[in-house]
């Protein structure tokens, strides 16, 4: 008899969605076959007290979900790609990724239909030094406050007005049925979304090739370009949660389009490029744009932010 299929998760409400949503299409794309979750909780969604930037990043969502599959207690783990650090454990990868969502940001106020509406000096909730530093640099007035916890508890802080606005993801609203909460997707030209936003992959044993023939399937070849392209880029400049960086990549028939940003958190100061070149080579893309960026300036920059 086979065994089900273990898919390793975090419990929060998104997380468990997406695991559910692989676990669907799994289903549809292979007969009879049986998949079941395996919640866990991660050191991560253990420290809500604290900014990720202090406790060591968004890795800390993520290891406890490479140990069960390390020690095979699960088959495969689904991420929001956002939060995959760029290199990964020896023997894992990443199988498939599904069709990206809306990357963009979603800024959630009561009475703004854009960033410019809201009121000087308004308390703007986010814990993404991307956001803080691009939020700032459009708008140097406002009050940046953290925001951690799932999408519920942001929410929650809003509802009961200790914040004016908060900024979010847009795929996690609309995957959760919140997509009337969102007052403006904020253009990217504002913001900038994080490297690989919107992006559900699925890691697995290299090793394991039922798994991976069973997740082939799902696999969409434009997603993995412009994803493939992101990460570079933030490798080559070694991102983490300390690192203002965005990146965004877009396919444009046979031609890929990356825009990179490295800023101060503070927003004083924005370093942004963008390259074009072949969709069939998009890591060596990100990381020619990642050194055109070095030599911009963003090296010292990144180096300061790392020494903390």
């Amino acid at each position: 008899m086979i065994s089900p299929l273990r898919i390793a998760t975090r419990k929060s409400q998104l997380a468990m969605w997406q695991a559910a949503h692989v676990a669907t299409l799994l289903r549809q794309a292979h007969s009879g076959l049986e998949v079941e979750l395996v919640p866990i909780v991660t050191q991560g969604d253990r420290i809500q007290d604290r900014p990720l930037a202090a406790i060591g990043g968004k890795g800390l969502f993520i290891k406890e979900l490479e140990l069960a599959l390390e020690e095979q207690r699960a088959d495969m783990a689904v991420h929001s790609m956002k939060d995959l650090p760029g290199d990964l454990p020896d023997g894992l990868v990443i199988a498939a990724v599904l069709e990206r969502a809306d990357p963009h940001d979603a800024l959630i106020a009561a009475n703004a239909a854009r960033l410019d509406d809201l009121p000087r000096g308004a308390r703007v909730g986010t814990s993404s030094l991307r956001r803080q530093a691009q939020l700032l640099a459009a708008r140097p007035d406002l009050r940046i406050e953290p925001l951690r916890g799932n999408v519920d508890s942001r929410l929650r802080r809003f509802d009961a007005g200790e914040l004016d606005a908060i900024v979010l993801a847009c795929a996690g609203l609309i995957r959760l049925g919140l997509e009337s909460r969102i007052a403006a997707r904020i253009n990217s030209r504002v913001c900038l979304p994080a490297v690989a936003q919107g992006v559900i992959g699925i890691e697995c044993r290299g090793s394991d090739q039922r798994v991976l023939q069973l997740l082939s399937v799902l696999e969409d070849t434009a997603t993995r370009i412009a994803m493939d392209a992101e990460r570079a880029f933030a490798r080559r400049l070694g991102g983490s949660c300390q690192s203002p960086i965005a990146a965004h990549a877009r396919l444009e028939g046979d031609a890929l389009l990356l825009d990179g940003l490295v800023a101060e958190p503070d927003g004083s100061r924005l370093l942004r490029d963008c390259q074009s070149g072949s969709a069939g080579h998009p890591a060596a893309l990100g990381a020619l744009l990642a050194e055109r960026m070095l030599a911009a300036g963003a090296g010292p920059l990144l180096e300061r932010l790392r020494a903390g």
